[in-house]
């Protein structure tokens, strides 16, 4: 509320001169206008919704129902390994052939992965039935698993998989690489 308030001097002999107004105004309503406002725009406001991406992942199966064992062959697939340093290998190898030579090494960039799936796709002997294996590593980062679901999105590969790697290909990507770093101990 906005007051004012008069000072009276004490009457001197002289002129008369028009009496000066101090005029103080509280701001105690002001502050709590303001707290008002603040909260009445934080409960409106729309927060930022968080970004997703859309994993298609088939239906559990019923408790008794196990499904087939799918046979994919060497000639329409491959196998991309997500390893540590944002760097990736691929093979179209069996646990007999691979070996650190012919277990390759590519960028995640249009001339690298991108490429290396055309091929492959223009290689294979089914097209319709061509399937890409992503084996993401201990090592790996989601970062790159995103980047090479990204990657099948741009080159069409419909069929493709997530699996674990086998112990036979983590051996030969341990022999290309060097063995993992030990972690720091935390308290």
């Amino acid at each position: 509320m906005a007051e004012v308030q008069v000072q009276e001097k004490g009457a001197k002999g002289g002129k008369v001169r028009s009496k000066k107004q101090s005029t103080r105004v509280d701001m105690t309503p002001m502050v709590d206008l303001g707290f008002l406002l603040i909260t009445f725009f934080m409960f409106t406001t729309t927060f930022s919704k968080p970004n997703v991406m859309d994993l298609g992942l088939p239906a559990k199966p019923k408790e008794n129902q196990k499904p087939p064992d799918t046979e994919i062959k060497l000639s329409n697939s491959i196998s991309l390994l997500l390893g540590r340093d944002n760097k990736i290998f691929w093979h179209q190898q069996d646990n007999t052939s691979l070996t650190d030579q012919n277990l390759n090494e590519t960028t995640f960039d249009r001339e690298g992965i991108r490429k290396v799936i055309e091929q492959a796709k223009a290689r294979a002997a089914d097209r319709s039935k061509f399937t890409v294996i992503i084996k993401p590593t201990d090592d790996a980062v989601y970062k790159n698993f995103v980047d090479i679901l990204d990657e099948m999105a741009i080159t069409k590969s419909e069929q493709y998989g997530v699996t674990d790697v086998k112990p036979w290909e983590k051996a030969i990507y341990e022999k290309k690489v060097g063995p993992a770093p030990a972690k720091p101990a935390t308290k």
